[in-house]
């Protein structure tokens, strides 16, 4: 039996037990899930208190609600799927007439920051992810910062596998279309710094 398959089990038995009366039950997929789930706002939202606000309103969405989780998709999968939702929904109250949902900055996680070791390509990295249409974005992030699965990816996105799948390749290939329009980065190799996993993972996609 896979790690995932007995992580899915022991929510399920958690979920069982809320069902029956043990709210206190929720407390468990709360601490299980709540670096990851922030972890991933902070992907679509520029600041802490936004993110977090999002994570709080996705746990109370998802205690609301859980009587609507039929288990079809894993829970997790469930419950960032509700978190996603939630800070698009976040973004879409802060627009005003000069920007736009797909325009607003995702932030790159400081480890990419780290690996990058040229300012100008860090710079470009951040410009090019902003530009993203939101599922492209959303593709992205689940894909390369959390490093789920086509399949969790679908589910969270609530859309068929080869969606989720060319949502994924399309974001990559636009970013590979800008280091390749910049004169100073177009003779840099795609794996620099940061974008070696980008590489793989869009190998991976082509295979």
């Amino acid at each position: 039996m896979g790690e995932r398959e007995i992580f899915g089990n022991e929510d399920l038995q958690w979920i069982g037990q809320i069902r029956a009366g043990q709210r206190t039950s929720f407390s468990h997929l709360v601490r299980k899930y709540q670096k990851s789930l922030l972890r991933v706002s902070l992907r679509f939202v520029k600041d802490l208190a936004t993110a977090e606000d999002v994570v709080q309103e996705s746990f109370m969405k998802a205690y609301e609600r859980l009587d609507s989780f039929e288990g079809r998709a894993s829970f997790k999968s469930w419950l960032f799927q509700i978190a996603v939702n939630t800070a698009k929904n976040k973004l879409r109250e802060r627009r005003d007439g000069h920007s736009d949902l797909d325009s607003v900055q995702l932030s790159i996680p400081s480890v990419a920051e780290e690996s990058v070791s040229h300012q100008a390509l860090s710079k470009l990295i951040h410009k090019a992810v902003e530009e993203l249409p939101f599922r492209q974005k959303t593709a992205l992030v689940l894909r390369i910062f959390e490093d789920m699965s086509f399949k969790e990816i679908a589910e969270i996105m609530q859309c068929p596998y080869d969606t989720a799948k060319a949502n994924y390749r399309h974001a990559l290939l636009k970013l590979k279309d800008e280091f390749e329009m910049d004169t100073e980065l177009k003779h840099w190799n795609f794996d620099e710094g940061g974008l070696m996993e980008l590489q793989k993972k869009r190998t991976e996609v082509e295979t």
